[in-house]
């Protein structure tokens, strides 16, 4: 799949267009996104930073699509952890994922989200559920 391939399956989804995000790169194992920063993402108004929600998003959808070489497709999330390591001020928001086990019926994958200074300010991993859809 080509990365313009992989934007306009991304862009079906009308939370993935309000994000922002657009597909940077795509790997054997893995993708890289941007999401377009929002002043509706701010949870503090004194402190702007971004909601963890957002991150948390921004980590799934990441990890999620690493997939997509495999699967050609979005794959719902079974489960999920994420880790803060700093807050994310205003500005656009950068995400790679990666695949840590490709199976069957079960795959895993991780992200990391950066600011445009190349900070780390989250990463996660998740469970994903990759079978073929019936029918």
């Amino acid at each position: 799949m080509t990365v313009d391939q992989v934007q306009q399956l991304l862009l079906r989804a009308p939370y993935h267009r309000w994000l922002g995000l657009e597909v940077l790169a795509i790997h054997d194992d893995g993708i890289e996104i941007k999401a377009t920063w929002r002043e509706e993402w701010i949870v503090n108004p004194e402190g702007r930073y971004t909601h963890g929600g957002v991150l948390a998003a921004i980590i799934d959808l990441a990890a999620d699509w690493a997939l997509v070489k495999r699967t050609g497709r979005g794959v719902p999330t079974i489960d999920m952890r994420v880790d803060y390591h700093a807050p994310a001020m205003p500005g656009d928001l950068f995400a790679r994922g990666k695949v840590i086990k490709s199976g069957r019926q079960f795959s895993t994958a991780e992200a990391q989200v950066f600011d445009s200074e190349r900070r780390l300010l989250a990463s996660g991993r998740g469970t994903y559920f990759t079978a073929p859809p019936k029918g």
